[in-house]
């Protein structure tokens, strides 16, 4: 692909539902899974353990507080990273413009956990997250999962389902399902908030 990753691109992207990873290669393709996995905002199921280590307000959590030292984070792993230094640039900018996001997840004044996504309207598309600490980034996505709820979102996109997301059971549905749940949601306002 030639064309930049404007934030303009990236949002009409995500509004038809694709996204972009960089390859092996270091260039970046379009992705648009079959079938899709998401989180059921109102079943959202957090482990009885993970739960208890929540209520027991171990880390600080924040929102957008750092986002550019999140993806930077996230890309930085032994195994490799879909995310380039383009990448890491064009998610800047949707940040600066609101539409990108982060959580983090602090112990004693440091960074040890977090992720990132991109909001549009009503629908959350979770782009990735990172772990200093056990547990850091689950909780984060615990507390994503809190704060979509409260600010009227209805879709929280996960893209591929791991054996990291397994415990938060994930849905995987046909594209279609999908097209017609992430129109429903670029329908409905919503808001992002601490």
């Amino acid at each position: 692909m030639s064309e930049k990753l404007t934030p303009h691109l990236l949002l009409n992207a995500y509004a038809q539902g694709y996204f972009p990873m960089a390859v092996e290669t270091g260039e970046i393709m379009w992705f648009s899974p079959n079938p899709r996995a998401v989180f059921d905002l109102d079943n959202f199921h957090v482990p009885r353990t993970l739960r208890q280590l929540y209520r027991q307000k171990r880390f600080e959590l924040t929102v957008d507080r750092c986002f550019p030292e999140v993806i930077a984070a996230c890309a930085d792993r032994p195994e490799g990273t879909w995310i380039n230094p383009e990448i890491h640039e064009s998610y800047c900018r949707l940040h600066e413009l609101g539409h990108a996001h982060s959580v983090e997840t602090w112990r004693d004044g440091e960074l040890v956990g977090g992720l990132y996504g991109v909001a549009l309207a009503g629908a959350f598309f979770g782009e990735s997250m990172f772990s200093r600490v056990s547990n850091a980034s689950k909780v984060a996505l615990v507390y994503l999962v809190e704060r979509l709820r409260a600010g009227g979102f209805v879709l929280l996109d996960t893209q591929f389902t791991n054996e990291h997301l397994e415990q938060f059971q994930p849905v995987e549905i046909p594209r279609k399902e999908y097209l017609r749940r992430l129109a429903v949601a670029l329908e409905q306002p919503a808001v992002l908030t601490e």
